[in-house]
Parts: C-alpha cells; sequence; structure tokens
C-alpha cells in the first residue's frame, strides 16, 4: 500500500513524524528544500509540494527570505490528526487480525 503512495505523501508523512517527535520542534526552522531534497535524495520539486501541506494545513509558517517554521502547536495538532487516521484506517484492520488469530487483548498489553 506504501509502497503506491507519491513520494510527496511519504515525505509528508516523514516531515510529520519528526515534527511529532521533537526532531523539528516547534518554533525551529524546518530545513531548506534543497537541503531536505539532498539529504533524502529527492527532487526539490517534490519537496516543496510536502512542505506546501503543512503551509495550507497551518503547521508551518514561511518568513520570507528566512525559512519555513514549525508554528505553536504543530506537534499536537498533527498527533491528534495521525491518531484519529491510525485508529478510522489501521487499527480495524489490526484487530481484525487479532481476533483471527486468537490473540488475547489483555495478554498483548501486557507483553508490550
Amino acid at each position: 500500500m506504501s509502497q503506491n503512495r507519491p513520494v510527496y505523501l511519504k515525505l509528508r508523512d516523514q516531515i510529520a513524524a519528526a515534527i511529532i517527535e521533537g526532531r523539528y520542534a516547534e518554533g525551529e526552522m524546518l530545513p531548506s528544500v534543497r537541503a531536505l531534497a539532498a539529504e533524502e535524495g529527492a527532487n526539490p520539486l517534490t519537496v516543496a509540494k510536502a512542505y506546501q501541506q503543512f503551509q495550507n494545513d497551518g503547521l508551518v509558517e514561511v518568513q520570507r527570505g528566512v525559512g519555513m517554521y514549525v508554528v505553536e502547536g504543530a506537534a499536537e495538532r498533527l498527533r491528534s490528526r495521525e491518531r484519529e487516521q491510525f485508529l478510522a484506517r489501521e487499527w480495524p484492520e489490526i484487530r481484525a487480525r487479532i481476533d483471527r488469530l486468537g490473540i488475547d487483548l489483555a495478554g498483548l498489553v501486557e507483553r508490550a
């Protein structure tokens, strides 16, 4: 499934994870488009498209001539969105597989 996803969406997911994990802290500048493209081996236009999604969602702001910064509250907004997507899209499949395999949820939680 993820192999069929466009590269800019994969980059978007990597950047979102970095914001959630605090590697790109709120108020901190993101790497430039060129720097991230070189680091990821991606086309700069692809990186720009990923960054544009964050800008459209109000998670980053651009300071002309300076760079793009992570806005206050971005990590929690992303975490909340990722949680909702996980529970709506991924968890039902995982839960169905747990049930199919006869795995006890309480025992699974204790193992973790």
